[in-house]
C-alpha cells in the first residue's frame, strides 16, 4: 500500500479557514496573523502561507491598512440543496435520538436569542434578522466528548423550555411536547475538519476529521422548525440509513461502545 503523508501544518490551517469561510464566518473581517498564529499554535509564517493559498483561490482579499476580508463574490452559503439532500422519516430518528440521549450527557454551552443570518433565514424560511433561539451543546458518552451541535429554532417555538430542559431532553422531543407535530427531515452528511474551538471542546487536534451532519426538520405542514449543524467524532458516533424498496429512508444514530467489543 502507498504511504499516506500527513498534511502539513499550513495546509491544515488552510482547510480549516476555507471551511469557516464557506460557512459564512468572518463577516466582520478575519483575525490578524498574530491572532491566528496563537489560535493554531504556530508561527506567523505558517499562517501567512495558509492565507496566501486562500488569496490564490480568490476566497479572501488582503489589503494593507484594512486587514483580511472574505472575497465579495465567493460562495459562502451553507444551504442544503433540497433536490440532493436525504429525505428522512422522523419516527426511527426520534427513537434513536432519545435512546442515544440516555447513554450520554449534555453540556449546554450557549442558549440565546440571535438575529437570523442570511443562511439561517433561508433554511428556516423566515425574514432576514428575525429572532431565533440558538443552542450550542456538547454531548459526551462514557468515552468522553462526542459531538458539538449548533441548533437554530424560530423564537416563538422555543418559549416552553430553557437551558435546564436542553441539558436533559432532545430538542425534537421538547418541540413535540410544546405541540409541534414533526413531519420529515432533510439532511446532508459530509466530512469537516475541526477548528480551534471545536477541537478544544471535542478533545481532538485542530484539523482532525469529523462527521458533519446538517439537518433541516419540518412539521407536518412542511414548515421548517429546526436547523441543526452537528459535528461528531467518528470514533464515538455511528450513523445508519435504512432504505426500503419504495424509496423510504429511515435514519438511526448510535453511540459507539468500545467496551462492548
Amino acid at each position: 500500500m502507498p504511504n499516506i503523508l500527513p498534511l502539513t501544518k499550513y495546509h491544515q490551517i488552510y482547510l480549516v479557514l476555507r471551511e469557516q469561510l464557506h460557512e459564512g464566518r468572518f463577516t466582520n473581517g478575519m483575525p490578524s496573523e498574530m491572532v491566528l498564529a496563537q489560535q493554531f499554535g504556530v508561527g506567523r509564517v505558517t499562517v501567512r502561507r495558509a492565507l496566501e493559498e486562500l488569496v490564490s483561490e480568490g476566497l479572501i482579499v488582503r489589503t494593507a491598512g484594512r486587514g483580511t476580508w472574505p472575497a465579495a463574490d465567493q460562495p459562502i452559503r451553507m444551504s442544503i440543496p433540497r433536490h440532493k439532500s436525504v429525505q428522512t422519516r422522523l419516527t426511527g430518528l426520534m427513537e434513536s435520538i432519545v435512546s442515544a440521549s440516555r447513554q450520554t450527557t449534555v453540556k449546554v454551552l450557549d442558549w440565546c436569542v440571535v438575529d437570523a443570518s442570511a443562511d439561517v433565514a433561508e433554511m428556516l424560511e423566515i425574514p432576514l434578522g428575525a429572532k431565533v433561539k440558538k443552542a450550542v451543546r456538547r454531548r459526551s458518552s462514557q468515552e468522553g466528548p462526542m459531538s458539538y451541535i449548533t441548533t437554530y429554532i424560530p423564537e416563538y417555538l422555543a418559549v416552553g423550555f430553557g437551558r435546564s430542559e436542553l441539558a436533559s431532553t432532545p430538542i425534537l422531543q421538547l418541540l413535540e411536547e410544546t405541540g409541534v407535530e414533526l413531519g420529515r427531515a432533510q439532511q446532508t452528511i459530509s466530512a469537516r475538519q475541526a477548528d480551534a474551538l471545536v477541537a478544544s471542546e471535542l478533545g481532538v487536534p485542530i484539523g482532525a476529521a469529523l462527521l458533519a451532519v446538517r439537518r433541516l426538520v419540518f412539521d407536518i405542514h412542511d414548515k421548517p422548525v429546526q436547523w441543526l449543524d452537528g459535528l461528531y467524532r467518528p470514533d464515538r458516533y455511528e450513523y445508519q440509513l435504512e432504505v426500503s424498496q419504495v424509496g423510504s429512508i429511515d435514519a438511526r444514530i448510535s453511540v459507539k461502545d468500545k467496551s462492548a467489543g
